[in-house]
């Protein structure tokens, strides 16, 4: 019966819909009522609204000892709060290189409060929550995302993995196993980026800041004990030198929270009268770091990869403070490029220049890839190019020809194509919580303020072709910075390289041999 019923009600239902669509359809029966009048009957709709910028402005706030709390208020159930110190890789001139590494390693392992990384993650686990600890050559960031109502325990539990870690002589002896084991790694794996990243920042700037190595090297693993580290975070683990940032809470609530747990709260290591800090301005020497290597092996299986060989040509940008840096990152993304498979479609650089001048064109080059590494002091522009080692002679003259043809004339399309992606880029990644909470933390650690996504857009559509064309020319005054990793035997000298790059048309000189 009830089938029976509900058939009836839909069949009176189409008869009425069929007679009111013929009603309307004939165009005499509608009600004559302008679009922007309210409907009569219907109650007023509200729309959503923002309160001004200040709603999504970050607040800053700086307590009695220094320290910086910096929050940015967005709607949901979870919240990123971490600490950001300035202190990395770069400021170990005066120690074994490595500590980073290794204090990255330790990061959440016991503390005065916790007895393990266990009891903390159990912790976390209550209010659904992880954590993470990065460094990089200038930062390093302790994290945690959890619930909001959990703020109290994250802040307190970021404060004793921060200043009142135990460093237990097993912690350490595991963390050099890990290190160990990481360092094997990053020698084995078909990826070779990271190692040429380390190689160009070493070629760049030899022996000082940002070319100091980021990953512990292997004699230095036995070299750092308690004492080193302790010795390193009296000077560089200080309220002034750091940052409280958090995505996703009310700001008042955060500081409520610093003052608490972070304001009169003394380190395991006792606090000197007068901090010892490496405050070296970066030097850009430019330079050259081989490493030949046989890379026959690297991939191995159904589908090996083939013995390629691994360029890296960089030449000093400028610093994320300076002005040029938008044109820079602007330029980065017009050369943009990838490899031979991942370069994808029209949004994924297809119509950069270093796919359509290079992978598109020269079928044997496996990737072309263009990066910009800025620092607060200085940047590095570089291209990656990756090819078979009888052919790294031509793979080279056509990376160099790359870089003087930036200094020529850029096409409006090319651009503008390049300003949009850029901003597209930067738009969805600020999309991603953890991304605001780095983004805040690092513009606040390093500038003291922050400069919102609408205003970086602006300043990106503000670039100019004569803007590149500046940037470019600058550029390319400095020395080369060349990594170069596998088989070298065809590769041109360093002189080559530097003659090719102060052409008129990036070629090098020409070589005539009797014999091959």
């Amino acid at each position: 019966l009830s089938t029976c019923g509900n058939i009836v009600v839909l069949h009176c239902s189409l008869r009425f819909g069929i007679a009111a669509y013929r009603k309307y359809s004939s165009g005499g029966g509608y009600p004559n009522i302008s679009l922007s009048a309210p409907l009569p009957g219907i109650p007023k709709p509200v729309f959503a609204s923002v309160d001004g910028h200040e709603k999504y402005e970050t607040k800053i706030t700086t307590l009695e000892n220094g320290l910086k709390v910096a929050s940015q208020n967005k709607f949901g159930q979870f919240c990123t709060v971490g600490i950001l110190v300035n202190s990395g890789s770069r400021h170990e001139a005066k120690y074994p290189s490595g500590i980073a590494h290794f204090l990255e390693k330790l990061a959440f392992s016991s503390t005065a409060q916790y007895g393990s990384k266990d009891e903390i993650l159990l912790t976390l686990e209550k209010h659904g929550g992880i954590c993470d600890c990065q460094t990089s050559r200038d930062t390093t960031m302790y994290a945690v995302s959890a619930e909001v109502k959990g703020l109290d325990t994250v802040v307190s539990l970021l404060s004793d993995a921060v200043l009142q870690p135990r460093l237990l002589d097993e912690e350490i002896e595991m963390t050099k196993m890990a290190i160990r084991f990481e360092l094997e790694d990053l020698n084995m794996r078909p990826d070779p980026e990271p190692l040429l990243t380390e190689m160009i920042h070493a070629a760049a700037y030899r022996g000082n800041t940002v070319g100091l190595p980021r990953f512990c090297p292997v004699d230095n693993v036995e070299k750092i004990d308690k004492k080193v580290l302790h010795g390193y975070l009296r000077n560089y683990y200080c309220p002034e030198r750091m940052v409280l940032a958090g995505v996703g809470i009310e700001h008042e609530q955060l500081v409520e929270c610093a003052r608490k747990y972070l304001l009169n709260v003394k380190p395991v290591w006792e606090t000197p009268a007068v901090t010892n800090v490496d405050l070296s301005v970066a030097q850009y020497t430019g330079g050259i770091v081989r490493m030949e290597k046989d890379m026959s092996d690297v991939s191995l299986g159904p589908t090996p990869i083939p013995e390629l060989t691994h360029i890296m040509i960089g030449l000093e940008s400028c610093s994320f403070l300076e002005e040029d840096f938008i044109p820079f990152a602007v330029l980065n993304m017009m050369m943009g490029g990838g490899g031979s498979f991942s370069a994808g479609g029209p949004g994924k650089g297809m119509f950069t220049r270093l796919y359509l001048n290079v992978l598109n064109r020269h079928h044997w080059m496996y990737n072309a890839t263009s990066y910009h590494h800025s620092y607060e002091d200085s940047g590095l522009l570089c291209i990656h190019a990756s090819a078979d080692p009888r052919q790294v002679r031509e793979m080279v003259e056509i990376i160099t020809r790359e870089f003087i043809q930036m200094a020529g004339n850029t096409g409006e399309m090319e651009l503008e194509r390049a300003k949009t992606q850029l901003k597209s880029m930067l738009m969805m990644n600020l999309e991603s919580r953890p991304v605001i909470f780095e983004d805040v933390g690092r513009q606040v650690l390093s500038t003291g303020k922050r400069k919102l996504p609408h205003e970086l857009c602006d300043l990106i559509s503000k670039v100019t072709a004569s803007d590149i064309k500046r940037v470019t020319a600058k550029m390319l005054r400095s020395k080369p910075a060349v990594a170069a990793l596998g088989d070298l035997t065809e590769l041109p000298s360093y002189e080559h390289i530097q003659a090719a790059l102060s052409s008129k048309d990036g070629r090098l000189p020409r070589m005539y041999r009797l014999f091959r």
